[in-house]
């Protein structure tokens, strides 16, 4: 089991980790509406916009898939379930928790999550 010094530790963290993402996420929307007021004057310029706009909008995805698994982390330190694999629930090590902090499965039960998904 986690320590409470840990698992503050860890809610600082994702608490860091989260105000970072939603700074990147108004700033992309701001980016993003920005580029509709552009004015684009061959196929070349429409063509650059477009693909940063598909970069920009699969980094959006991506972060806000990040921002719901730390919202589900930080409900979890509150429930006192932080660090307990969903699947087995045994606890996830914290090695796995410093590089993932919001892990929600321990190693093993992380990979047979992903054989089942492919």
């Amino acid at each position: 089991m986690l320590t409470q010094e840990e698992l503050e530790k860890f809610q600082t963290k994702l608490l860091e980790r989260k105000v970072q993402i939603e700074k990147n996420l108004a700033g992309t929307a701001l980016e993003l509406d920005g580029m509709r007021d552009l004015e684009l004057n061959d196929e070349g310029d429409y063509a650059a916009a477009s693909a940063e706009t598909v970069v920009d909008s699969a980094i959006l995805v991506q972060q806000r898939k990040e921002l719901n698994e730390i919202e589900l982390a930080l409900d979890k330190i509150k429930e006192g379930t932080f660090g307990i694999c969903e699947m087995c629930e045994e606890p996830i090590s914290t090695p796995r928790l410093e590089v993932k902090n919001f892990a929600r499965f321990c190693i093993t039960c992380r990979e047979i999550n992903e054989k089942e998904q492919n």
